[in-house]
């Protein structure tokens, strides 16, 4: 009997920690990324539509990024990153929440970040090799582009020094502003 994806719900409502199965020989090991029929089966019946790539350096922090209508399944595939996702939906209980993990060629998991969410990565290993399944293709004018640093998130990076930013990243803009951006207007959580 084929083993099956197994999903860990994460802090984030909708986002998920993935485990695949892995099987391994003498040879070395085989692993499906992606089978359509078993990620419906846990209930993730996104229709991914673009694959993409990223490869980047120590201490490189990309993000925080996403779009309204794009989810997306993360996966390093060489080396060790800190991932982090925001959820940016004003009707989510879990607005302006974030929640990091560490995930890692050794652990084989994948980050199943849900639409409307942000998604943003620390590389912690010399080099960290990325993948990224998206449920829309890339769309410049729809993306979303948060600070890292935002006080209003108030993320804690393990970070051991200032990190190393795209001149996108870091002209980003702060959390609230973004949100404007698209017409939600300003939402505080009530303490």
């Amino acid at each position: 009997m084929r083993e099956s994806v197994r999903s860990i719900p994460l802090e984030i409502a909708g986002a998920r920690l993935l485990e695949l199965p892995v099987f391994l020989d003498e040879r070395g090991g085989f692993m499906e990324t992606y089978v359509r029929s078993q990620y419906a089966a846990i209930g993730l019946k996104d229709a991914f539509v673009q694959d993409s790539i990223s490869w980047s350096s120590r201490n490189v922090l990309r993000g925080l990024h996403g779009h309204r209508g794009m989810s997306k399944l993360a996966q390093v595939l060489t080396g060790c990153v800190y991932d982090v996702v925001v959820d940016a939906r004003p009707e989510s209980p879990t607005f302006m929440q974030w929640q990091g993990i560490e995930l890692a060629d050794e652990n084989r998991q994948q980050l199943y970040v849900p639409a409307g969410c942000l998604h943003g990565f620390l590389v912690l290993s010399e080099q960290a090799l990325m993948s990224y399944k998206l449920s829309s293709e890339y769309d410049f004018e729809g993306e979303l582009n948060v600070r890292w640093d935002d006080p209003q998130l108030n993320i804690t990076w393990p970070l051991p020094d200032i990190p190393t930013l795209s001149t996108k990243d870091a002209g980003s803009r702060l959390f609230a502003e973004e949100l404007e951006k698209i017409g939600v207007g300003f939402y505080r959580r009530s303490n």
